[in-house]
């Protein structure tokens, strides 16, 4: 039932974000950022916690989860530091995803042999 949960309400945040592509001429970037800013605020106005409860993955892998992340960050840190936290908490929740990312595309590029397009 845990594959299921995350399945449908992952998949109700792609859906959203593709109506987004296809009905708005809005480009990918600034959908991507539509999508961490929403996760963020839904983070702050305490929606989105009950929602990874109820789904797990489906809800912390899409780019709202990376917002919420970031946002639950700062939360933490400002709580623990006061206004410094601001600057630090954002950085200390998405290094391990932000690294990955990274790591992983490093060690594509040394596989796939990238090629410039003219």
């Amino acid at each position: 039932m845990d594959y299921v949960k995350a399945f449908i309400v992952g998949g109700v945040i792609c859906v959203l974000a593709q109506i987004l592509m296809d009905k708005t001429k809005l480009l990918p970037g600034r959908i991507m950022v539509i999508l961490v800013c929403t996760g963020a605020f839904l983070g702050a106005i305490g929606v989105y916690e009950p929602l990874l409860k109820f789904s797990e993955c489906g809800a912390s892998v899409p780019l709202t989860g990376f917002g919420y992340n970031l946002w639950k960050g700062i939360k933490d840190a400002v709580d623990e530091d006061g206004f410094i936290g601001l600057f630090r908490g954002g950085f200390k929740m998405a290094a391990i995803g932000s690294s990955a990312a990274l790591i992983f595309s490093y060690l594509a590029s040394l596989i796939f042999k990238p090629k410039m397009t003219k």
